[in-house]
């Protein structure tokens, strides 16, 4: 890798180490039989996508703390999102989301594939396999991890922090599922977003890349507390685009976060800051599945009007300069501060 950071490059890095071992891996399946093939596509299609913000995070905890540019750490940076193209499954079958990037979900691809073949229980058989896809993205993940190629006693650093990824994306994603459809708070969507995303996004990718480097606790240390307020902006940037953005760019429903009455902040600062006739206003469209133009209009005037989005918005602004300031003082050298404050843009100031 060479200086300066070159976000495109690194991105055209991973997805050659990702196409080239999804390729490999849906080989396999169809060898099996062929009638796995709409899977082993589904396979390949899952991490097709993305900024590849989490394989980069890995990859400048390893730089920040020394280490040089190592194709078997890219390979290991890059199971990182395979450990997000995992959780983008599963998320989008519990919320029954369609549209991912502007194109059909892994389930709702596969059930038009089932209903081409004549299945006779498309939409359950659909579910039930990509529920499986997501199952095998993240064994995947940690094969190409423990395949990478760098040694095993690096390797072995980071073991007890992989389980803790693992439990910790399953907690937030349990989690959001029990507080859907109650009473927005604040503090509960927050716990959400913490343990859902912002972990497994920014700081949990860090720290293993820094242990795989042999980093110090200080750095560590760094690491988590620029990591984990970033990546909570991360996710309450990805909230607002969730109701506020354009579906063209975003390539997700608008809609879909109200259908669902999710526990967002977004919401929940709607609700702290509603009165009673605005709160009855709210309900009459919190987990409603015929909602329409009309009442995504009425939602983003009503979060207009009570100030939300700007709410939010300061609380992104305070988590990202809270990460930001932490590399003032983090014992790296310039050019890793320079790519991590990069990141932090990239994260956070969206489009799409």
């Amino acid at each position: 890798m060479t200086d300066p950071w070159d976000p495109a490059a690194f991105r055209a890095r991973v997805d050659g180490v990702l196409h080239g071992f999804l390729d490999e891996e849906a080989g396999r399946l169809t060898a099996v039989d062929d009638t796995l093939a709409p899977v082993a596509e589904q396979l390949r299609n899952a991490a097709g996508h993305g900024k590849r913000l989490r394989a980069a995070f890995c990859y400048w905890g390893w730089r920040a703390a020394g280490q040089p540019d190592s194709d078997a750490l890219l390979r290991a940076a890059a199971s990182m999102e395979l450990v997000h193209a995992a959780a983008v499954v599963h998320d989008d079958l519990i919320d029954d989301s369609a549209l991912r990037h502007g194109l059909p979900t892994t389930h709702v691809a596969l059930e038009a594939v089932l209903a081409r073949g004549g299945h006779r229980q498309v939409r359950s058989a659909a579910r039930s396999l990509a529920m499986l896809v997501g199952d095998h993205l993240m064994a995947l993940a940690g094969h190409l991890f423990t395949t990478s190629g760098l040694p095993a006693a690096y390797l072995s650093r980071a073991r007890d922090l992989w389980a803790a990824l693992a439990r910790e994306l399953v907690a937030g994603e349990c989690l959001e599922i029990l507080y859907t459809g109650g009473r927005p708070d604040t503090g509960t969507s927050l716990k959400v977003v913490r343990y859902k995303t912002a972990k497994y996004t920014v700081e949990h990718p860090l720290l293993i890349g820094g242990l795989l480097a042999g980093a110090g606790p200080a750095l560590r240390d760094a690491y988590s507390a620029y990591g984990l307020p970033l990546g909570e902006a991360f996710q309450l940037r990805d909230d607002l685009l969730g109701l506020f953005g354009d579906p063209a760019r975003t390539g997700k429903a608008s809609l879909d976060d109200v259908r669902a009455h999710r526990p967002t902040a977004l919401l929940a600062e709607t609700w702290r800051a509603a009165d009673p006739a605005q709160r009855e206003r709210l309900r009459r469209v919190l987990g409603r599945d015929d909602l329409d133009e009309t009442d995504l209009r009425e939602v983003r005037d009503l979060m207009a009007e009570l100030k939300a989005p700007q709410r939010v918005e300061r609380m992104i602004a305070t988590r990202v300069e809270r990460a930001t300031r932490v590399l003032d003082t983090a014992d790296t050298s310039p050019h890793a501060r320079h790519a991590l404050r990069a990141l932090a843009r990239q994260a956070t100031d969206r489009i799409h």
